[in-house]
């Protein structure tokens, strides 16, 4: 792998900058891809940018910005687009900082601008060593999602058709899954979320396989078909507690079943009113699984416990030995699943052995 740092003067930053939108951004005489189609939409404030370019025109250091080699021996910015573009925008004229454009600056004004140098580290090397590195390096300014680094060294046709769908406020994925998934479309949280679910948690060799591949309909498809499936097996519709769960998995592991999706809307209503159950996004895994670990069932008080503990006088009511209080468990005597609650009344203090026999653990 080669790192390089380079002074590159904002005159040859900006000349040939073309915003063409969903087409894409670019500078440096054409060979600089500054937001490929789909990426991240510009999200500095006026407050932001503005402080890029007073921080240009008192010639102090703008902060190093990072940039990677392509396979053509063109250029994509890694870490530092919404500072270029700010600097682009403002030579191209398109807004005005203290009150004056560019072109009502004076001569010596614009000059100094244009022959500002920034200085930008360049990396080329493989996919492999590029992600290593942008890992470790200090990122600054807004920092780079893990998705945002994977995009940078796996881009290619695949990854261009896939931010279509999933990296874009208002983009079709936003459109039907938004009450399921967390996080935001433009710091690539969506287009994370499909791959996680279509390769098993496996992003970066999936990305790497298919980094070639013409399109992205197959994982376009694929995450309509978990959203269909939610729709069809969980029948209404609540986004406060379906918002981050792992759908993809469900799918891949229960899409084949046949359900009563009115049994199941009776069991969802049920969890939802139980006090006991503390994870309510929980509960949709839990019916499909059955495992109760995914309701994370309301743990019995210390003060519960220390009030049983005294009232058995530290004996385990299983096999009738003496215990600190520290040595045993606090248990469920009718268990949860058949309607017991986490009250004073429904527990018993049995010691570690014991607790782990009943609870099959």
């Amino acid at each position: 792998m080669k790192i390089e740092l380079k002074e590159i003067t904002v005159r040859d930053l900006a000349r040939n900058y073309q915003d063409n939108n969903e087409n894409g951004v670019v500078g440096y005489g054409g060979k600089l891809d500054i937001r490929p189609p789909y990426q991240r939409e510009f999200i500095y404030k006026d407050k932001q940018r503005d402080a890029v370019i007073d921080t240009i025109t008192k010639d102090f250091p703008l902060n190093v910005m990072y940039w990677a080699v392509r396979d053509d021996d063109t250029y994509e910015v890694i870490d530092g687009q919404q500072r270029t573009i700010s600097v682009c925008q403002y030579v191209n004229g398109d807004f005005a900082f203290m009150f004056r454009y560019f072109h009502n600056l004076t001569k010596d004004e614009q000059e100094q601008i244009l022959n500002y140098k920034l200085m930008v580290y360049v990396c080329s090397g493989t996919d492999s060593e590029k992600l290593q590195w942008f890992k470790t390096i200090n990122i600054a300014g807004e920092k780079l999602t893990e998705q945002e680094l994977r995009n940078a060294v796996y881009a290619g046709s695949w990854t261009a058709d896939a931010k279509r769908y999933f990296s874009k406020n208002g983009c079709p994925a936003y459109g039907i899954g938004s009450d399921y998934l967390n996080g935001s479309p433009i710091r690539q949280e969506y287009l994370e979320t499909a791959i996680d679910w279509i390769s098993d948690g496996n992003i970066e060799a999936y990305m790497s396989n298919h980094q070639h591949d013409p399109n992205a309909s197959a994982l376009w498809l694929y995450f309509q078909s978990v959203i269909t499936w939610v729709n069809a097996t969980f029948t209404t519709k609540r986004s406060k507690y379906m918002k981050g769960v792992n759908w993809g998995w469900l799918y891949n592991k229960y899409k084949d079943g046949i359900y009563d999706t009115n049994a199941i809307e009776e069991e969802v209503a049920r969890l939802i009113a139980d006090d006991d159950v503390t994870k309510k996004s929980g509960i949709y895994p839990y019916i499909l699984t059955g495992d109760e670990r995914h309701l994370s069932i309301r743990a019995f008080t210390d003060t519960m416990k220390q009030k049983v503990y005294e009232r058995q006088k530290g004996i385990c009511v299983k096999c009738g030995k003496f215990f600190e209080l520290s040595q045993m468990e606090a248990d469920h005597i009718t268990p949860w699943h058949e309607g017991g609650k986490t009250i004073e009344e429904n527990c018993q203090m049995l010691c570690k052995h014991d607790n782990r026999i009943k609870s099959g653990k």
